[in-house]
């Protein structure tokens, strides 16, 4: 794929970790030019051995390691048409100095990344570029084939275990349509800061399916989890009603009615709600996934918010409050995920 005037469309993924590379390697399978600037023990066996890329749907698309560039090197960027950013929020910083250091100044930047802060961040970095937050809404794991033999050379593999489409703010020009290639649609708003906002109110359960130790789709089917996600989610509702700020839903059903429909016994709540299971049955949050593998998660980013903005307007957040404490806890352990009831919290 081109862009006008015939050369290949260039694209430098900012901190390519599992959404960055599953968003590039699908982009470089439909024929745009990728390179994915990350770190050595990811992007190594990627660069010798290609990339699959998998999802809940059925999706099986193969990359090959000639399609793709991989580099450790922030001097690619000098070379991009478009920057996307995909670090987690604890590295905007450093990656927004890489960027105004390396990027060119004409290059359009999108924030893949999770939280309302980090295209604000970015944006005091790199005054006067094209910078625009985007929203991704479905969740990507590190997978490997299933057929692998032991102890054979295992293609690195992505797996998207729920569903969505990309939005990036609106004005963004040719890029959501560039952007959109089989197997990955993205759009544009005109609320992009609501939409965010939205998706937060979501993620906000990220750490919770960390705490419980279990799969999202099973967490989901337990009433006893979805009454303390509702709990959670009505606490952030009210502070972002004291903050005049209006979430937009990410799913079918307004902001508003989410916690009750979390709340309503199980057989009501399949039927009213049957596109939340839409995911993979062993599917875990990204914060899961950081618990594990003894890496700082983005709570901060996420209950972070919501008890910086209550304690900003006087709104109480005694569930977030608690939720940041057991995770930080968490991460100090760095043992793997805990297993809490939801009684505990």
């Amino acid at each position: 794929m081109s862009r006008p005037g015939g050369r290949s469309l260039r694209i430098v993924i900012a901190g390519a970790g599992a959404i960055g590379c599953f968003c590039g390697g699908l982009w470089a399978a439909a024929g745009h030019s990728v390179t994915l600037l990350g770190r050595g023990r990811i992007l190594g066996p990627i660069a010798q051995r290609g990339l699959r890329l998998t999802d809940y749907a059925g999706l099986d698309q193969r990359v090959e390691a000639r399609q793709l560039r991989c580099s450790e090197d922030p001097a690619v960027l000098a070379e991009a048409d478009l920057v996307v950013v995909a670090v987690k929020s604890n590295g905007t910083a450093a990656m927004g100095q890489l960027i105004a250091q390396y990027a060119p100044p004409n290059a359009p930047v999108l924030s893949f990344q999770n939280g309302v802060t980090n295209v604000d961040l970015l944006r005091q970095m790199l005054p006067g570029r094209d910078l625009r937050a985007a929203m991704v809404p479905f969740n990507v794991v590190p997978a490997a084939p299933p057929e692998a033999a032991e102890g054979a050379a295992v293609l690195p593999g992505y797996h998207r275990a729920s569903s969505g489409e990309i939005l990036i703010a609106e004005g963004s020009g040719h890029w959501a349509r560039f952007l959109t290639v089989p197997g990955l649609p993205v759009g544009e708003t005109p609320d992009i800061t609501g939409v965010q906002w939205g998706k937060l109110l979501i993620n906000l359960n990220n750490a919770l399916n960390a705490l419980s130790g279990l799969p999202l789709k099973t967490q989901l089917q337990s009433r006893a989890w979805r009454r303390l996600m509702a709990d959670q989610m009505s606490e952030a509702l009210r502070v972002m009603r004291a903050a005049g700020l209006r979430p937009v839903s990410t799913t079918p059903l307004p902001a508003w009615t989410i916690p009750h429909i979390l709340r309503l016994p199980n057989w009501a709540f399949t039927r009213i709600a049957a596109q939340m299971l839409t995911i993979d049955p062993a599917a875990r949050s990204s914060m899961a996934q950081d618990l594990l593998q003894g890496r700082i998660t983005e709570v901060d980013a996420l209950q972070g918010e919501i008890q910086r903005l209550g304690l900003a307007h006087g709104v109480a957040t005694p569930v977030c409050d608690v939720v940041i404490q057991l995770i930080r806890q968490a991460e100090m352990k760095k043992a793997g995920l805990p297993k809490l009831q939801p009684g505990q919290i």
